[in-house]
């Protein structure tokens, strides 16, 4: 195993505490305090700062090409280091926004099926966990409002 894979395993298993937290136990105080401080975040984003202060090689082809944007993009994405730092990215990105809909199902009391399935797929698919929660809050509303 190379520095790529742990970094990436690393970034990837650091959310899973809070991620199971916010699914199994989410109005237990102890979540509730996790949710708080920046821990959740630390792991991903570390693993992409040392990726990015010590291979920063990768990332250096971003302004010297005569190719499209795109074409930048993917040669430029096709390093290991890149991809890590990438994955680090996404990874901070699905848990910020899991975060967001754990925190908002619980103010507006939705109920605990539809919240875990939305909690569920925000680290998993997060555009599916964020359509599902959107989904969710409307059902839970328009029930409310009848």
């Amino acid at each position: 195993m190379d520095l790529h894979d742990l970094s990436f395993l690393v970034s990837t298993l650091w959310i899973g505490p809070f991620w199971f937290a916010m699914l199994l136990r989410p109005e237990a105080e102890k979540t509730q305090n996790l949710m708080k401080g920046p821990w959740l975040f630390v792991g991903p984003i570390a693993v992409w700062l040392l990726i990015f202060i010590f291979d920063s090689g990768s990332f250096s082809s971003l302004g010297n090409s005569n190719l499209g944007f795109v074409e930048t993009m993917a040669v430029a994405l096709s390093t290991k280091s890149a991809f890590t730092a990438t994955w680090a990215h996404v990874v901070v990105g699905d848990i910020f926004v899991t975060r967001w809909i754990w925190k908002r199902s619980l103010s507006i009391n939705i109920k605990p099926w539809p919240r875990r399935i939305s909690l569920f797929f925000g680290v998993v698919l997060m555009p599916v966990g964020l359509l599902l929660h959107f989904l969710f809050v409307n059902l839970h509303l328009s029930r409310k409002s009848s």
